[in-house]
């Protein structure tokens, strides 16, 4: 007997109800979360830089047409400019859907590059997980609280000029894949993004400095061949130091990689490969 269809899987009107019943519940869940989000923005920058960080806009992606490429940088902008000076006050939660809203052609976005299961295709608002990824990774970089994150489960392409440690990133589908932190410290924070003609910039800022400060590094990192095929396997820490002092307090364990490698093999740097696993 074949397995009953899903209602998503039944042609593009059931996926067009699946998709509004999802985005019914998390409604609901939103409603009675009990949580309050932050939805004042002050492009101002508060006095006090975190963490600040680039990202370039257009890769050389082995396989990936350069236009969706084009067209990520154009959603980044639009995105970029709703998320841009958002204040965050102690107590309050960040949701990135929340504030970004949904991404529609008539809004201006256009195709980018998607994750879809185990591969990447074109896609309406393509791009904005480099946002997300971004905003996570200021995050890490300070005692804020993350509250909903999903990892990227595999290596789709090989690195290039990759300047965070495998696996710090996280997915974003709208509405129900949704990136959020909580701000469980005393004082409020910012963040700024903005574009330049080749990168994404964004900075989290707050009034006084924390008494701490991180620091994330990516410790064992290699490639191995498994009886199913190649992964990436690496473990990521984040340490936390006190500023005044420099002195180490506490080193947690952020990322176990256990990710699939899904690019051609032979792109895999020799010297990076561990032949005893």
């Amino acid at each position: 007997m074949r397995p009953r269809k899903l209602l998503c899987q039944t042609g593009p009107a059931g996926y067009w109800l699946s998709l509004r019943k999802e985005y019914l519940l998390r409604d609901v869940k939103t409603l009675f979360s009990g949580q309050r989000y932050a939805r004042q923005r002050d492009t101002e920058p508060l006095p006090c830089i975190v963490k600040g960080h680039t990202s370039p806009l257009l890769r050389r992606l082995h396989g990936v047409d350069m236009e969706l490429q084009k067209g990520k940088v154009k959603n980044l902008a639009l995105a970029a400019a709703r998320l841009n000076g958002v204040i965050v006050r102690p107590g309050e939660t960040f949701s990135f859907w929340g504030l970004v809203g949904h991404p529609t052609r008539k809004q201006g976005y256009t195709d980018g590059l998607v994750i879809a299961g185990t591969r990447m295709k074109p896609g309406l608002a393509g791009g904005l997980c480099q946002l997300a990824n971004m905003t996570h990774w200021l995050v890490l970089n300070s005692p804020l609280t993350v509250t909903e994150l999903h990892h990227h489960s595999d290596a789709l392409f090989p690195d290039d000029r990759r300047t965070v440690p495998f696996g710090t990133g996280t997915s974003v589908f709208y509405k129900n894949v949704d990136y959020q932190f909580k701000n469980t410290t005393d004082r409020p924070v910012q963040l700024l993004f903005w574009l330049t003609d080749t990168d994404l910039c964004g900075e989290l800022r707050t009034t006084e400095s924390f008494p701490h400060r991180y620091r994330i590094v990516e410790r064992d990192s290699h490639f191995r061949k498994e009886a199913d095929g190649w992964y990436r396997v690496s473990r990521v820490y984040r340490r936390v130091i006190d500023r005044q002092s420099g002195q180490l307090l506490a080193e947690e364990l952020v990322l176990d990689n256990h990710s699939r490698v899904m690019y051609d093999p032979a792109l895999i740097p020799p010297d990076q490969i561990r032949q005893d696993s």
